[in-house]
Parts: C-alpha cells; structure tokens; sequence
C-alpha cells in the first residue's frame, strides 16, 4: 500500500525559508505525481505545487509562484518543497499526496485526482 511521510515543517520568521520533505513508500509504478496542498485554519484546503514524474512538468499556486520550487528524487520516492521568502499568509498544515498518472497527462492538481495523502506538516510564518 502506498504510504507518504512529509516532514520539514517549523516556525519561521517572515522572509525566512524551509524545505519540505515527502517520502512515499510501497511505489510499484514509475509515472505518477506528487502534490503539496495546505489548508490554514478556517480555510479549505488549496493546491501550493504539484509535479510529474513522467516529464518533471509542474504547477505552481499563483500565490506561491516565484518563492516555491517543488522537485523530485525518483529513486528515493521523495519529493521536495523549497519554500523561501516565506509569507505569515503561508501558515498551514502542508500535506503531500500521490497519485498514479499516463504520461500523457498533464500535471495534476486538484484535490480530488490525489489518492494517497500523508499526514500534515505545520509551517508557520510570524510576522
């Protein structure tokens, strides 16, 4: 069964950076994607960066685009979120998710075309 450990979460000051990290296990397919999503509290849980590993194709959150590099490690099952220039209004749980996709697809990045989810990692940005 496919499994996701994300972790690199902390507190941060404003302008400050983290680095997430999503490693999933129990993989037996080579094209898939891996996304990050966040939900603040009170909000609806949201997209920040997805990717695929059929072309490393990406998506980038418009708020987050310019500040975020999403990556990955295909033979460490890991993908990366390199948050810099961190914002208070970035404070959420951040979560990763799997999802097996065709290579002819393009980058997933909706809620619902996840599968497989991890439990959260809170960042959170003080002013």
């Amino acid at each position: 069964d496919v499994q996701l450990q994300a972790s690199g979460g902390g507190l941060v000051q404003a302008g400050g950076f983290l680095r997430l990290s999503c490693v999933v296990s129990g993989v037996t397919f080579d094209d898939y994607a891996i996304g990050w999503f966040r939900q603040a509290p009170g909000k609806e849980r949201e997209a920040v960066s997805c990717i695929a590993t059929t072309d490393d194709s990406t998506y980038y959150a418009d708020s987050v685009k310019g500040r975020f590099t999403i990556s990955s490690d295909i033979a460490k099952n890991t993908a990366y979120l390199q948050m810099n220039n961190l914002k208070p209004e970035d404070t959420a749980v951040h979560y990763c998710a799997f999802t097996i996709i065709s290579s002819s697809w393009s980058v997933p990045f909706r809620l619902y075309q996840y599968n497989y989810w991890g439990q959260g990692t809170l960042v959170t940005v003080s002013s």
